[in-house]
């Protein structure tokens, strides 16, 4: 009897504990649904957003959205989204603006949210600004900044408007600050004289802003200020490397501010993009943006951190038309900033024959105006610039100078010399460069007021004339006299990568991959750094 009551017991505890193991399993489905699939969303951006990197792990974790993020220049990025070039579902730029006059009536913005704030501002070297008495001064004005460069006491570094928000937000701020029209300032609004003496100073050029605060590191000795991101110069300033701290300035006419807006391009996505800005705007993200990247909150109950000055930051005017943005920005280029004179030293040994040599040629003719996009027209040959080319191959096959005229008659010239190039031979790469700074040296001796670069374009392995060490060596020797002269080699065909990284980072340029976009792509980018 014991031993079937046991069995019993045993059996009945048996059922009734698989009868709550199902009943378990089925509310474990209820209260813990199957995880919803991440949803991917291309978004194009700013280079600068880089440091929003760290938390995207976050942002999906939070809001179950992954963002592809696929950087590029502000004015780039803004005409690609206008003509539709390629599907993006979101933009993140430093600033709307350029984008919402140039989509006049082809509605590209369906929606946007300023996410975070940073001013683009001067910062002064300590000693001069305490010299002028313009540290914890806040009735600095564009005025005062304009006396300094004029009388030559100050020569700064600045990106190209054309290329880079910082720039573009610096010409703008000039031009508005010295315009009396208001609200609707046009290219005739300011002495034309009075903004090409502000432009005097500029001294040190680049295509983004990251790279300029890493240039004026580099130059620091022969500067003594910097344009950029309120963000990126507090960065700066922290850097072991700046031999004196910057005094940050706000104009007190005001200034251009980034304010960073997410901006929604695919109209079927707002439902997830309004999910995106509440998470960004929330006091958490907006906490960590401010601590991790200097740049400002939008949410107001978020305190303002102890870096950034108090008081509110004036907002210039900014140009009511695309019509009128573009007519400055080419009244700078051509006119108002100190010319340029660009080396392209080109490879025409025989591995260039076929499409190599088509590309190459192609790449230089859209610089002679081929490009007809706005990005192409701000990239061309510039009135005023000097354009030297060295061609190459088992030795120096020819040097030509050209000086870029409005009549357009020297770009037919270099039309015509680059019809006539013929590939054949061998490879003597840095025989080439070397020549191409002798004759910089030259040329920066007769006439110092130019920005001077070198373009490196070969499709392979140095096999004549000098050794990349003997280059190396006769650098450093003649470092003083070609100081700022950048070279700036692109990748293409077989190039030796290594070599070509290392004569970037010994004359402080920056190497560009046409293998990955295509040869002109590569010449175009590079334009913002001349």
């Amino acid at each position: 009897m014991t031993l079937l009551r046991t069995a019993l017991l045993s059996s009945m505890f048996a059922l009734v504990m698989m009868l709550t193991a199902c009943d378990d399993s089925s509310t474990s489905e209820e209260q813990a649904p199957a995880q919803e699939s991440v949803l991917t969303l291309k978004v194009i951006a700013g280079s600068e957003l880089k440091d929003i990197e760290p938390m995207l792990a976050t942002i999906q974790q939070q809001t179950n959205i992954k963002l592809e993020m696929h950087y590029i220049g502000t004015l780039d990025g803004a005409e690609k989204i206008v003509l539709g070039q390629e599907h993006y579902d979101l933009a993140w730029f430093s600033h709307a603006k350029y984008l919402s006059l140039l989509q006049e009536d082809n509605k590209v913005i369906h929606g946007q949210e300023k996410i975070g704030l940073s001013p683009v501002i001067p910062a002064v070297k300590e000693s001069l600004a305490r010299q002028w008495g313009w540290v914890n001064n806040p009735d600095v004005t564009w005025s005062d900044i304009a006396e300094k460069v004029k009388s030559g006491e100050l020569k700064y570094a600045m990106s190209d408007p054309t290329a880079s928000n910082s720039g573009f937000s610096t010409v703008m701020s000039v031009q508005a600050a010295f315009s009396n029209a208001g609200d609707a300032i046009t290219a005739q609004d300011v002495d034309a004289e009075k903004l090409k003496s502000f432009f005097s100073g500029h001294d040190v050029t680049s295509g983004s802003s990251g790279f300029l605060a890493e240039t004026y590191l580099r130059d620091q000795n022969r500067l003594g200020a910097i344009f950029n991101y309120e963000s990126i110069l507090m960065d700066l300033n922290r850097n072991p490397n700046l031999q004196e701290k910057l005094v940050l300035i706000y104009p007190k006419e005001g200034v251009v501010t980034a304010d960073y807006p997410l901006i929604l391009l695919a109209q079927n996505q707002n439902e997830n993009y309004q999910k995106l800005i509440t998470y960004l705007k929330a006091p958490a993200f907006q906490t960590w943006m401010m601590n991790n990247t200097d740049r400002r909150p939008v949410n107001t109950t978020v305190a303002l951190g102890e870096q950034f000055p108090k008081g509110y930051l004036m907002d210039l005017p900014f140009p009511a038309n695309i019509d009128t943005v573009n007519e400055i920005l080419f009244a700078y280029l051509d006119d108002r900033r100190k010319p340029s004179h660009s080396f392209f030293v080109l490879d025409l040994s025989g591995s260039m024959q076929g499409k190599r040599i088509e590309s190459l040629k192609r790449a230089i003719n859209n610089l002679a105006g081929d490009d007809q996009s706005i990005t192409g027209k701000f990239s061309r040959f510039r009135n005023r610039e000097r354009v030297t080319i060295i061609t190459f191959n088992h030795s120096i096959i020819g040097e030509y100078e050209f000086n870029v005229t409005k009549d357009g008659s020297s770009i037919q010239k270099i039309r015509e010399y680059i019809s006539g190039l013929k590939p054949q031979g061998g490879t003597a790469i840095f025989t080439a460069l070397q020549r191409a700074y002798e004759k910089a040296r030259l040329a920066k001796d007769a006439d110092p007021d130019r920005f001077y670069s070198i373009v490196l374009m070969s499709d392979g392995i140095n096999n004549d004339g000098i050794s990349y060490d003997q280059f190396n060596d006769f650098y450093i020797i003649n470092s003083d006299y070609v100081a700022g002269v950048r070279t700036f080699p692109v990748l293409f065909g077989n190039a030796n990568q290594t070599e070509m990284e290392q004569v970037a980072n010994l004359t402080g340029g920056r190497v560009f991959d046409s293998r990955k976009t295509s040869l002109a792509q590569a010449f175009k980018q590079i334009r913002g750094y001349q």
